[in-house]
């Protein structure tokens, strides 16, 4: 198994680096983030990797963080979802959407990739969020994940809100992060107007 590269970066494209280690080019098929941390071809870089091995190739997937790395194992572990959907995924979303997503059961956002159907993304979340909400978490300290997913499955007012800010066309891992730092003693109402108006000051920053 090999579990890093750090070497010369001799090309890069959409989707793939290739860095040189002890003369031998590591083709890593990898996400766009990634690649956006990635220098110029010529410079020394660093990628953690994880190989796919199938009955017709052997594959090198990299990642310029171990927190990337753990999301694309946590998709390969979904049934069906294989390392294209994963990356396509991880392409779309960095770690910390990826994981609030998930854990606030917004299958929807998942839809937004090419390729992931409704049908796969219900899987991902369902097979997911439990395992994030549980060992997993540790990997993703201080995203408030769990605070995100309690605000997403919470009745009263809370839920209220965001039940209504999904109507209104907003996703759950948009506005549960919002809601979730709000007071829960406030009526929905309040709930409500106090996250559109963050999503106000959003836009005008």
């Amino acid at each position: 198994m090999i579990y890093s590269v750090h070497g010369k970066l001799i090309a890069k494209d959409p989707g793939l680096a290739v860095v040189e280690c002890g003369g031998v080019g590591y083709a890593c098929r990898t996400t766009f983030h990634t690649l956006g941390q990635l220098g110029s071809v010529g410079e020394t870089v660093f990628l953690y990797t994880v190989m796919n091995v199938r009955e017709d190739a052997v594959e090198l997937f990299g990642f310029s963080a171990q927190q990337e790395l753990q999301c694309f194992q946590l998709l390969t572990s979904v049934s069906g979802v294989g390392p294209k959907a994963a990356l396509a995924i991880l392409s779309d979303l960095t770690p910390d959407q990826f994981l609030l997503t998930v854990a606030s059961g917004d299958s929807k956002s998942l839809t937004r990739t090419k390729g992931i159907g409704a049908k796969s993304a219900q899987r991902i979340v369902m097979e997911l969020k439990d395992k994030i909400s549980g060992d997993a978490a540790g990997l993703f300290a201080g995203s408030g994940a769990e605070e995100i997913a309690a605000a997403s499955q919470s009745g009263g007012s809370v839920g209220e809100a965001i039940e209504a800010l999904v109507t209104l066309g907003y996703t759950q891992s948009e506005v549960a992060p919002i809601v979730a730092k709000l007071d829960a003693t406030l009526s929905a109402s309040d709930l409500i107007r106090l996250t559109l108006q963050e999503f106000g000051k959003q836009r005008n920053f």
